[in-house]
C-alpha cells in the first residue's frame, strides 16, 4: 500500500478509520495482536499517528490496550454482548417513542422509504445490514438527541464486532424484516408506547439470534 497523504482530517483519524474497517471486515480478528511496526510500514507512516489511532479505537471499545503487551482487537464475550444489546434497547426504544410522538410526515416517509429498501435487499445480507443500520440511524436523527446519538454510535461499533452473527442465523433476515414492519406500523400509528415496545422486542430477538 502506498503512503497515506494528509487530508484536512488528521492523519491519525484516517488511520483509525482504516483499522476500524479492517476490524469490522475481520481482516484483524478478535483477540489478535496488532503489529504496530508492520502496519506503520504498510501505511508509510511513523508509529506516532498509528498509536494515536489505536487510542481512538480503544476509546470506542474496538481495541484493548494491554500493559507491556501492546494493542489487541477486542473480543466480545457473551456478557459484553448482552450488556451492549441491553443499552441499545433502552436508548433506541426511547428514541422510537419520541419519533412516534414528534416526527413530521416527511420524516416518517423517510423511514418508510428505508423500510422498502430493506425489503428489496433481503436477499443480500451485506446490503441488508447496511440499510438496517441506516434505518436505525435515521430514526435516531429524527429523535434529535445528540448525547443519545453519541452513546448509540459507540455501542453499535462494539456490536459490529459480531455484526453478522445474528443475521446469518437461518430465517433471521425475514424475522428482522417483520420486526421492522411492526416498528414502522407503530410509528405510523403515532403510538409512542407501542413503538418503544416493538423496538425492545426487536433487540431482544436480535440478542437471542446472536447468542
Amino acid at each position: 500500500m502506498s503512503a497515506l497523504t494528509l487530508t484536512p482530517r488528521a492523519l491519525y483519524e484516517e488511520v483509525a478509520e482504516l483499522l476500524r474497517q479492517r476490524i469490522f471486515n475481520k481482516q484483524l480478528e478478535p483477540g489478535s495482536w496488532i503489529d504496530e511496526l508492520k502496519l506503520a510500514e504498510e501505511y508509510g507512516i511513523s508509529r506516532t499517528p498509528l498509536r494515536e489511532a489505536l487510542k481512538v479505537l480503544a476509546t470506542e471499545g474496538l481495541v484493548t490496550m494491554k500493559v507491556r503487551r501492546g494493542a489487541y482487537v477486542t473480543e466480545v464475550n457473551a456478557k459484553d454482548q448482552r450488556d451492549v444489546y441491553h443499552l441499545l434497547s433502552l436508548l433506541e426504544s426511547d428514541a422510537a417513542g419520541v419519533v412516534a410522538a414528534t416526527a413530521t410526515e416527511a420524516q416518517l416517509a423517510d423511514l418508510q422509504a428505508l423500510h422498502q429498501a430493506l425489503k428489496a435487499a433481503s436477499g443480500n445480507t451485506e446490503t441488508f445490514f447496511e440499510i438496517n443500520e441506516r434505518f436505525h440511524v435515521r430514526l435516531l436523527e429524527i429523535a434529535d438527541n445528540r448525547w443519545r446519538d453519541q452513546l448509540v454510535a459507540d455501542l453499535r461499533k462494539v456490536m459490529k464486532l459480531n455484526r453478522h452473527n445474528s443475521l446469518l442465523k437461518s430465517g433471521r433476515v425475514d424475522e428482522s424484516l417483520q420486526e421492522h414492519q411492526l416498528i414502522l406500523d407503530a410509528l405510523l400509528a403515532r403510538d409512542p408506547a407501542l413503538s418503544a415496545q416493538r423496538m425492545r422486542e426487536h433487540f431482544a430477538n436480535g440478542l437471542e439470534a446472536a447468542g
